[in-house]
């Protein structure tokens, strides 16, 4: 399943058009967690969201995707919230219900790339304070709809697209047959009862919270920042997104067997390639932010949210042992509650060049769609950026990249080299086991 990014998304020329669903007054308040705190707290943005397409077989009549768009949204409860600013400044979030929806057309003006248009509709109906914040769009075709569901980044993460896709297509399937989407399916728990839970966990003990200070105060007492200069950073740039092919399915599967040979698995083998070009190309350690998801219950599996938290990443030791064991203690570190372990910087102490590291493998996830008869593809936004961020994406079709980063000459040319010797390098080590 390609990660790629709106301006790059491949879209068919026509009908564009929103379900514009209405919402009710806000009512009971629901606790906020600490990444939601933060990303709706910078408030009101173009680019705050993510998406996923698909291309649905033949026609299909606007209003059964709309009868099961309705159904999904009544099935999960994050995506029945919305967010204000409370009297203090910072973000509250409360309990609304669906109402009526109507379908919108959204009119690709002459000369206007149906990709410009899109990301104009979600950029406005995807907004952090919307209500809702996410939108379900039809590009209809002859050939069939492209359907493409984008929520703000508040209520959901890259699993959770997958869940809201599988749970579209169940409901269509039962809307077409006449009947009611989900019986016999109790809806899973939502993510502000994960967001209480969570308040119910430990502390993290003071092992831990000193091995955050000792990553933290080696990079400057901020989050890990990438490791070549990058030019102006003062503010955000233009970002520069970049997708990279880097295995096919069979230099992939040669990639799992080397990690299996050497008893590591294939997320280390990888950090132990980027530690080694990041030590060759700046002389210092591979040091990111490494996002991990608190799915950490299996109960959690289905349900639709942002379940992901930040922990972070340092490879003193290139090796694949000391690689391994450096992603062994990235994923313990982020067990934890963030806001008790941060609280020393007033928060995530982010500056600019922060670098982040993001892997995931969707043959090892429980949800399972057929992304691949559907074309299915993630979908970022366009952005101004200060900072690099590489998402890797491994699937039955092989591993590819997309990275983000301010378009910079400097961040051209070293953010560049750095992905081109780690293109290179994986291959070779595949090229062994093949």
């Amino acid at each position: 399943m390609r990660l790629t990014n709106v301006a790059h998304l491949r879209l068919p020329f026509g009908r564009l058009m929103g379900y514009q669903l209405e919402m009710s007054a806000p009512s009971r308040e629901l606790p906020v967690s600490f990444d939601q705190e933060r990303h709706v707290g910078r408030g009101a943005r173009p680019g705050s969201w993510m998406a996923l397409s698909m291309r649905l077989p033949g026609p299909q009549p606007l209003e059964d995707l709309a009868a099961a768009w309705r159904a999904v949204v009544q099935r999960h409860g994050t995506l029945r919230t919305a967010f204000s600013p409370g009297p203090d400044g910072r973000p509250r979030l409360h309990a609304v219900d669906p109402g009526d929806g109507r379908w919108v057309e959204h009119e690709i003006e002459p000369g206007q790339a149906v990709n410009d248009a899109l990301r104009v509709l979600l950029d406005a109906a995807c907004s952090p304070y919307g209500s809702p914040s996410h939108q379900l769009c039809v590009l209809e075709t002859a050939d069939g709809p492209t359907v493409v569901i984008g929520a703000d980044h508040a209520h959901v993460d890259m699993w959770s697209m997958l869940v809201i896709a599988r749970d579209l297509l169940v409901a269509l399937e039962a809307v077409r047959t006449d009947s009611e989407p989900f019986v016999g399916s109790p809806p899973p728990p939502s993510f502000a009862e994960h967001t209480e839970a969570l308040k119910e966990r430990p502390l993290a003990p003071s092992a831990v919270r000193d091995r955050w200070a000792e990553i933290l105060r080696a990079s400057g007492d901020v989050m890990p920042v990438f490791p070549l200069p990058m030019g102006d950073l003062s503010t955000p740039q233009p970002e520069r997104v970049e997708v990279r092919d880097v295995l096919d399915a069979s230099a992939a599967s040669a990639l799992d067997r080397l990690a299996a040979t050497q008893r590591v698995s294939t997320l280390s083998l990888v950090v132990s390639v980027m530690a080694t070009i990041t030590r060759d190309l700046s002389g210092g350690p591979l040091r990111a932010v490494f996002p991990v998801h608190s799915r950490y219950d299996e109960r959690w599996h289905d349900s639709v949210g942002w379940f992901i938290t930040n922990s972070v990443l340092s490879v003193e030791d290139p090796s694949l042992e000391g690689s391994a064991g450096a992603v062994r203690e990235a994923v313990r570190l982020g067990s934890w509650p963030l806001a008790d372990i941060l609280e020393p910087w007033g928060g995530m102490p982010t500056a600019p060049g922060m670098f982040a590291i993001s892997w995931l493998d969707l043959r090892r996830l429980p949800v399972k769609v057929d992304t691949r008869s559907l074309e299915a593809q993630y979908v970022g936004a366009t952005i101004r950026t200060d900072g690099v961020m590489v998402w890797f994406i491994l699937d039955d079709a092989g591993l590819h990249l997309r990275c983000r980063y301010p378009d910079t000459r400097e961040a051209r040319r070293n953010v560049g080299q750095w992905l081109d010797r780690l293109v290179e390098a994986t291959r070779r080590a595949t090229a062994v086991d093949r």
